[in-house]
Parts: C-alpha cells; structure tokens; sequence
C-alpha cells in the first residue's frame, strides 16, 4: 500500500516504514505528525482518487531528526565579459518515518 501525500507544499509517494526527507518542520524530535491532505491511495490494486483530498484517511510519520542538506553550488557566468558569481546554499530538512497509511 502507498499513499501520494502533501506535505509543506510538497507531493510525496510514501509507503509504510519508508524514510524521507522533507522541508523543515515545526514539530520536535520523536513526536508524531498526523498529514490528512492524502491525493491518492493504492491498496493492492484499489486504487482512490481524491479530489482534491481523499475523505477518511490520513499518515501518520515520526519525527526521527532535523538537518541540514547537502551542500548545492550556485555558479553564474557570462563568458568574455569578466561577471562570475558563487553562492552556496544549504536545505534546513527534517527527517521522517511514516508510520502507518489509513
């Protein structure tokens, strides 16, 4: 079973047990975080569409950590005319465990 589940303004394909990585949230480390804005489930086949949610069903995830990401070189050039610039740019992500779809 898989369920595609909004989260910070994202879309993700979650499955039971799975770990992702999402954009910073507010909740502590350990705690558990309920998401109820499900577009679609998969149950073996049965397949739910909501529109624009899904009635009745909500993940469920665990906090496990909050991080930064890998680190993501910004380089602008424009060639014969001396203009380069380098920045550097770091994610603020928080760790998840979905615990259980339904």
């Amino acid at each position: 079973m898989y369920a595609i589940v909004e989260i910070a303004g994202h879309q993700y394909k979650v499955q039971k047990d799975q770990q992702i990585f999402v954009n910073r949230l507010q909740n502590e480390e350990g705690s558990k975080v309920d998401f109820d804005h499900v577009l679609l489930t998969d149950d073996n086949g049965k397949i739910t569409v909501g529109a624009p949610a899904v009635d009745g069903v909500k993940v469920t995830a665990r906090v496990v950590k909050h991080l930064k990401g890998d680190k993501v070189i910004v380089f602008k050039k424009k060639r014969r005319k001396g203009y380069q610039k380098k920045n550097g740019f770091r994610a603020y992500l928080t760790e998840l465990v979905i615990e259980k779809i339904g």
